[in-house]
Parts: C-alpha cells; sequence; structure tokens
C-alpha cells in the first residue's frame, strides 16, 4: 500500500501515466475497484489547492487512510503546492488530534462527519493555525456544522467520489464567516456537472477515473461524461445533493426517499444528528418499512415528533438502539450490514427493538 512519504516525493508522480488503484468503499453495498491516471489525481491535487488557497507555507493534515482517495488526496496536494505534510499516527482520537494540530500548525486537513462530531463531543475548541476543515465522505448535518463553526473550526462542507479522484464541489473559504448550509456546493473549476432525466448527477472533467473494476466485470470510462448513483439538482455552478438513488424504495405503494426520512429526523435530533439513521427493512404487507437506529440511546419522543408531522408512508415504525453503529474505515456508515441487523426480531444481543403504533 502507498504510504504519504511516497506520495509526497517527486519520483512517484514521473510518469503521468501511471495508475493508482483504489477500493471504494462499499457503504451501499460490494465495494469496486477505481483506476484512475497520475494526471488525472495531479489534477485534482491542484484544483483543490487552488480553491482552498493553499501556498507553500501551508501545512496539510493527513488524517484519513491513504488507502482511500481522500487521504491519497492529501498527500497529492501537499506534493503539489510543495507545502509541508503532517501525518496523523495512530488510531483516532478527537484530543490527540487537536494536540497534533497545534503541535504541527496544520492550516487545511479532510475530514469525515464522524470526526468532527468527535471534536465537538469532546468540547473542543477550534485551532488557530486552522485555515480550511474540508468535510467529505458524509453529509455534515447544519446544526452539527455551525457549533463546529461557533467554536472556532473552519468547516467547509463538500462532495466528491472516488471515481473523480476527490472533490468535486466544496464551499468557498470566503463563506466561513456565514450561517453554516450543507449546500449548494460550488464545483471546483475542473468540473462540469449536469442532471439525467432520472435526476441522477453526470459529471465531466479530466480528473476522471479510465477504468473501474467490478466483480469479474472489468469497464473502461466510455465518453467524457461519467453518471453517477447519486440523486442531485444542478443549477448553474452549484450542486444540491440528494443522496444515492437505491435510498427510494416503495412503502405501501408509495416512492420514500429514505435519506430524506433520515435528515428530517436528524433535525428534530439536534446536536445528536451524527447518531441516528433510517434504513428500509422489507416487509411482507407494505414492501418495506421504515426503522429508525440510534447509536448509544434511543430517543422515542423524537421519533414521535416526526411521526406526528409525516404522512402515513413515511411515517418511522420501529426504533432500535445498537451500541454501535457498523462503519467503513472512514467511518461510513454500512447501511447494508445495518439492515441487516434490523431485519432481524432484536433478540441477537445487538440491539433493543421498539415497535411503534402504526
Amino acid at each position: 500500500m502507498l504510504d504519504a512519504e511516497t506520495v509526497r516525493s517527486a519520483d512517484f508522480w514521473d510518469d503521468p501515466d501511471g495508475s493508482v488503484v483504489f477500493q471504494t468503499s462499499g457503504s451501499t453495498g460490494e465495494g469496486k475497484r477505481i483506476v484512475l491516471t497520475k494526471g488525472a489525481l495531479l489534477l485534482s491535487a491542484r484544483a483543490v489547492n487552488s480553491w482552498l488557497d493553499v501556498h507553500a507555507d501551508s501545512v496539510w493534515g493527513l488524517a484519513l487512510p491513504m488507502s482511500h482517495v481522500g487521504g491519497f488526496g492529501v498527500a497529492a496536494r501537499a506534493y503539489a503546492a510543495d507545502c509541508g505534510l503532517a501525518v496523523f499516527g495512530g488510531k483516532w482520537d478527537a484530543r490527540r488530534f487537536a494536540e497534533w494540530v497545534a503541535g504541527e500548525g496544520v492550516s487545511h486537513v479532510s475530514l469525515v462527519p464522524t470526526q468532527v462530531h468527535d471534536f465537538l463531543a469532546a468540547g473542543l475548541a477550534g485551532l488557530p493555525s486552522l485555515r480550511a476543515v474540508v468535510v467529505g465522505g458524509g453529509k455534515l448535518a447544519d446544526a452539527a456544522g455551525q457549533a463546529a463553526r461557533d467554536a472556532g473550526w473552519p468547516v467547509l462542507a463538500s462532495y466528491g467520489l472516488t471515481e473523480a479522484g476527490s472533490q468535486v464541489a466544496t464551499q468557498r473559504m470566503e463563506g466561513l464567516g456565514k450561517p453554516f448550509a450543507d449546500c449548494p456546493l460550488e464545483l471546483l473549476p475542473i468540473w462540469d456537472a449536469e442532471e439525467t432525466a432520472e435526476g441522477l448527477l453526470r459529471l465531466k472533467g479530466d480528473a476522471l477515473f479510465t477504468w473501474m473494476v467490478d466483480g469479474e466485470a472489468q469497464l473502461r470510462r466510455k465518453g467524457k461524461w461519467f453518471k453517477t448513483s447519486d440523486r442531485a439538482e444542478v443549477s448553474g455552478r452549484t450542486i444540491r445533493p440528494l443522496g444515492r438513488a437505491d435510498s427510494m424504495v416503495k412503502v405501501l405503494g408509495e416512492l420514500v426517499d429514505v435519506e430524506a426520512v433520515e435528515r428530517r429526523l436528524m433535525e428534530l435530533c439536534g446536536g445528536r444528528a451524527e447518531d441516528v439513521a433510517v434504513v428500509a427493512v422489507q416487509d411482507g404487507r407494505k414492501e418495506h418499512t421504515l426503522v429508525a437506529v440510534f447509536e448509544g440511546a434511543g430517543l422515542p419522543a423524537t421519533v414521535d415528533d416526526y411521526n406526528s408531522r409525516a404522512p402515513g408512508p413515511e411515517r418511522i415504525t420501529r426504533w432500535c438502539v445498537v451500541a454501535e453503529f457498523p462503519r467503513t474505515g472512514l467511518g461510513k456508515l454500512r447501511r447494508p450490514e445495518l439492515r441487516e441487523m434490523c431485519a432481524g426480531d432484536g433478540r441477537t444481543g445487538k440491539m433493543e427493538i421498539i415497535d411503534r403504533n402504526e
């Protein structure tokens, strides 16, 4: 596996046609292997540096796994800017992370929402050296993003994917003095985007992948455009991510957006937004039923509050408590595994299930 020191070196980038292979997280199913050229990855790195005002005196902080494009991209950006690179070693710990940022003088760092949640839960204030904390790999709830900014953390929401070599759209640093809202997000200059007829996001740019390995199939990207599996609204140079296409399910004959239900429940949870998820499990009568899952503790009043406002097909019929969410190495929720846990009868010892009145 590539390490940060290797990617930070000029020798690594000698052959721009050379390729790097990334394994996707598989947060919604089996992962794929994505092949990107070094030239595409370097183009992405330079675009991100320009967007975030990274210079030779900046210090990128690497606190994500190098095996993922998010971590690799940090090392690539340090090389592209010829700036400092600090590597956070050992197991993730929010307090030790804050000490590391202060000690290394980190100015720019990429994190996932779970990590932001951790330093908020620990009551940690932002560090003077930090100029930008780019949050990707999932949605950072507006309440959590505002709490982070209020605590002095310069968080910027972003949208990206492995197939695009990292960031596609990111908030501008000029917006840090304004209230936090996770979208719309502005496209980086190297990207163009449009909606398909079915509402999926299509991307065009020279930082796109060249090959995808899906099981036994080896698929070469054809044409300039790539259709993602994400739904989004595109307006000019901005996008509003709406979740994955496979988050839509039928309940009582009606099409329900599970991720939209989850977002509304998150809003009602306030500060506990990172500790709740909604999954759809198969149901013989309804086709699917919606289950709210809480990590560590349940909030039945929140479920009742949500149900009082929701139309019938979008109501939550069960809620569960799990000791810990199944997550990827980047902290992304493994939804298929969580659905499997919730599809049982609750007697596995992993969770407590409470049925709601229908």
